[in-house]
């Protein structure tokens, strides 16, 4: 409701163009942030545990990537395991962790590669086969 609310000010103090830029921007924001959710846990997957429950999420349940301008660009972002295995940790004190599964490319590569669905599978089904087998899944 509140953003609905903030939207209606936009259009009510600004106008129809303004209130339109505004719901435009917030639907790209939308857009990529689903995209890098998607890109980042594609195929990776959590068991089960003996008592029904899933197993605590670890540094093996997303995807990192060692590209340079991702790292400066997106504030660590590129290390997102080291967050999922320690979510406290600030971005600044993230690392690389060896055992994470990697990207093939940096961000921007693998949204553009995300666009053309049969091209995606075709790399990253791959990845994912061999992780999982890697690690007994």
């Amino acid at each position: 409701m509140i953003q609905l609310g903030f939207l209606v000010a936009v259009f009510y103090f600004e106008g129809l163009e303004a209130a339109i830029f505004m719901w435009l921007a917030a639907f790209i924001g939308a857009l990529l942030l689903e995209t890098i959710n998607y890109i980042e846990h594609y195929g990776l997957v959590r068991q089960k545990t003996e008592s029904g429950f899933y197993e605590i999420v670890t540094e093996k349940h997303s995807r990192n990537s060692h590209h340079i301008i991702g790292r400066l660009l997106l504030f660590e972002l590129s290390r997102h395991s080291d967050h999922h295995a320690k979510t406290t940790k600030k971005y600044q004190e993230l690392r690389s962790l060896e055992n994470a599964p990697q990207m093939p490319t940096g961000y921007t590569g693998m949204m553009v590669l995300s666009l053309v669905y049969p091209l995606w599978v075709g790399v990253m089904n791959p990845l994912v086969k061999k992780f999982n087998s890697e690690n007994g899944l």
